[in-house]
């Protein structure tokens, strides 16, 4: 039978036992606490220090904050001191680990074991030792032109180099037979020092940021000349929300399509999967929870800090998310996750999807990027405090982070854009493709009463003239429950950039990206718009020493006004909100392609390189992988569809309508009537297999233009787009049909009620 390998997976899940892992404990049997083993394999700020002498370690810190180069003895110090760290965990290889633009992470190990040979009158003597220079540890040379590099790499200039990154922290990991690896975080840059990953440019933002954020704060808070200035650095926090599927291994190895592709090509849902609301915080099933519950032991160890994990809305969809960390350690730590998940995983004979919409009709999988700003005195930028129409320099940066998006939402559209997105925003509690922001309904009339110059609109008691956003209380009517805090600010679900009390949340980033470039473009936007908003003040003020209150207020009125359109508090998922976006002017940028060529948009553009976020050549490169990548991805997909449903899907049918055709010819030499029933089903068949086969024929055809199309990939992602997507959404409406008919025992491969559901 077709169906053999299908039903001995389902019975070895079924009896398989849950893998057993034994907790840390003390010598006497007692726990071990997580916080005594937190970062235990991490080579953190404190290892170096006890490593170094004091004034190395100062000048590596000094090093860090961008104020000096890294000298040789200082970098061969740490180099033998993490060296000795590592080895002593069971390390035998190091490796630079990096980001290039395929959104995953990139590793090539080498040995700590060398030779050195002495020359004696006896010839060459061998000597085998364990060491690892500063040379080493600060940079290596992987294959450049093996990358994606938009043309700025080729096979004959393909020198690129790895640079220790020094502000994430080296770890070790779990290798083979007992051993580790050590992990240097990296950045990749070409031989003309072009960034070829995602890391640089993030890094760049975040200075970006840093300075226009700290100029804006220190202009409205000023100190006398020569003192040191109130804030000198300005951090952006991220905490990245991680969606994901769980599903058997050997199911999966039965999907040529999950394995391909990420997704499934074909499926129909079974009758009960998320409709009845009860998976969402429901009960974690068993496996499942091994599975996280060693992932979150290894990712302690690792110093990520993961604080939840729950069960998502879908059938076997799942959630786990940190605390907040600086943003280019947490996006670190996000790429950690996501490995630890799929490597533990695979130790308990699941299989991690992170693909945004890997099952057709029912939720898909997001990365929520919750963002602010934080002083290097630990002050939360985004905090409204309890009287927010007084707290100005909120406000500032509140209408800051409105007019950056403002002008650049068309470039965030383009930050979380990609084939598989394209399946899930809009759909099923995902946001839409319009990029607004919600603020909710407290803090929209802060901004409305001063706008309009009246006092605030009363929420609760009359005479109170002020909103408190920490909360108010709810009165539950049940004697025996406690008093609770009702937040001010309720949550849109349908909003892709939501303010969620002391933070953002840009909730349209999907579940397989890197959050590297959506938050490098949103740390870009943000930092032109506080450089605006600086502008504004210091016109504002003239000759003055410092701003007024007046003055501040304004400058926020002035960017409250132009940035109306861009608030929208309702429901993002309604025709009304398309039309109504559509008068205010606001772009709905529908597919990936199109959402590419706003890097290329001389408003954005002219801002990315301005700031230095990008060059001009980093950015036509970008711009060439991202729509190259877009087109592969279709290619794949296709191709992997046409070869399952030849292959496998018409295959199938055609047994099943042999097996029907010998049972109605047995059944006419018996009775003629006995047989109707199967003739039925045959004849209901048989169109379903012809449509089909010219749906595989048409789309081979899509794919075969697509090679003609020639070297051009923003032709190929149009083509792509327009084509080869239609013809499989075709081909899987009728192959989707033929599931539903074919009998059981014949159908080849795993059923979305098999996967779904343990």
């Amino acid at each position: 039978m077709a169906n053999q390998a299908r039903v001995a997976s389902l019975q070895d899940n079924i009896n398989r036992p849950t893998r057993v892992l034994s907790y840390p404990k003390r010598a006497d049997g007692k726990p071990v606490y997580t916080s005594e083993f937190f970062g235990e394999n991490v080579f953190s700020l404190q290892q170096i220090a006890k490593a170094l002498p004091k004034p190395a370690y100062a000048s590596f810190l000094k090093q860090m904050r961008g104020r000096q180069a890294l000298d040789k003895a200082t970098a061969d110090a740490i180099a033998h001191a993490v060296r000795i760290w590592a080895m002593d965990r069971g390390a035998t290889h190091f490796t630079h680990w990096f980001q290039p633009q395929t959104g995953t992470t990139a590793e090539k190990h080498d040995a700590f074991l060398t030779l050195k040979s002495t020359f004696t009158p006896n010839g060459e003597e061998v000597t085998a030792i364990d060491a690892f220079s500063g040379t080493q540890l600060l940079q290596a040379e992987p294959d450049a032109s093996s990358f994606p590099s938009g043309g700025m790499r080729t096979t004959f200039e393909a020198r690129g180099y790895t640079v220790w990154d020094t502000t994430s922290p080296m770890f070790i990991q779990e290798g083979p037979h007992g051993t580790s690896v050590l992990y240097i975080p990296s950045v990749f840059i070409s031989y003309n020092g072009d960034a070829l990953d995602e890391k640089t440019v993030l890094l760049r933002s975040t200075s970006a940021i840093a300075k226009s954020c700290s100029d804006l704060l220190n202009l409205i808070d000023p100190v006398p000349v020569g003192a040191q200035p109130k804030v000198s650095h300005v951090y952006t926090t991220l905490g990245t929300e991680q969606e994901y599927f769980l599903i058997d291994r050997s199911l999966y190895s039965l999907r040529p399509d999950l394995k391909h592709t990420g997704r499934t090509l074909v499926g129909n849902l079974p009758p009960k999967h998320q409709q009845m609301d009860d998976h969402y915080f429901g009960r974690v099933p068993s496996k499942a929870m091994a599975t996280m519950s060693e992932a979150e032991l290894e990712l302690f160890r690792l110093g990520v800090p993961i604080k939840t994990r729950h069960n998502e809305v879908a059938p076997q969809q799942f959630e786990c998310a940190p605390i907040f960390e600086e943003a280019s350690l947490a996006v670190d730590h996000n790429l950690l996750t996501m490995d630890v998940l799929s490597k533990v995983a695979h130790k308990n004979k699941l299989k991690v999807l992170f693909h945004e919409k890997p099952f057709k009709g029912v939720n898909g999988s997001g990365k929520h990027c919750n963002w602010s700003m934080s002083t290097d005195r630990g002050e939360n930028l985004l905090d409204p405090t309890v009287k927010p129409e007084t707290n100005y320099r909120f406000l500032l940066v509140l209408v800051s982070v409105l007019h950056a998006v403002q002008q650049h939402g068309g470039l965030m559209r383009t930050s979380i854009a990609s084939s598989s997105n394209e399946h899930r925003l809009g759909a099923c509690e995902a946001p839409p493709m319009i990029v607004s922001v919600f603020l909710g309904e407290h803090l929209t009339e802060v901004l409305n009463s001063i706008e309009e110059g009246r006092p605030i609109k009363n929420f609760s008691v009359p005479e109170i003239q002020t909103i408190k956003l920490g909360g108010t209380a709810l009165d539950v009517k049940v004697a025996s429950l406690p008093s609770i805090a009702r937040d001010l600010t309720d949550r849109n679900r349908t909003s892709p950039f939501a303010f969620t009390g002391n933070k953002f949340e840009f909730r349209a980033v999907g579940s397989k990206q890197s959050p590297a470039f959506p938050v490098t473009i949103l740390n870009a936007a943000v930092a032109s718009a506080l450089q605006d908003v600086s502008a504004a003040l210091r016109e504002q003020m003239g000759d003055r020493p410092y701003p007024s209150d007046a003055d501040k207020v304004a400058v926020i009125k002035k960017f409250i006004a132009s940035t109306k359109a861009v608030r929208f508090e309702g429901d993002g998922y309604s025709e009304a909100w398309i039309h109504e976006a559509e008068r205010r002017g606001l772009p709905n940028i529908k597919t990936s392609p199109e959402a590419f060529e706003q890097l290329l948009n001389p408003t954005h553009y002219e801002m990315l390189t301005k700031l230095g976020i990008f060059t001009a050549s980093e950015l036509q490169s970008r711009h060439l992988i991202l729509q190259e990548r877009y087109a592969k991805d279709l290619l794949v997909e296709a191709t992997t569809l046409s070869t399952l449903l030849a292959s496998q899907i018409l295959p199938a049918a055609f047994e099943y309508r042999g097996s029907l055709a010998q049972s109605i010819s047995l059944l006419k030499s018996i009775d003629t009537e006995d047989a109707a029933p199967e003739l039925a089903v045959l004849q209901s068949l048989t169109p379903i297999v012809k449509d089909l086969q010219a749906a595989i024929a048409n789309l081979d055809s899509a794919v075969h233009k697509m090679h003609e199309v020639g070297d051009d990939p923003v032709a190929e992602a149009k083509y792509a787009c327009a084509n080869i997507l239609p013809a499989m959404n075709e081909a899987r409406a009728i192959a989707d049909k033929l599931e539903v008919l074919t009998a059981d025992k014949y159908y080849p491969i795993p059923h979305y009620s098999e996967l779904l559901w343990f």
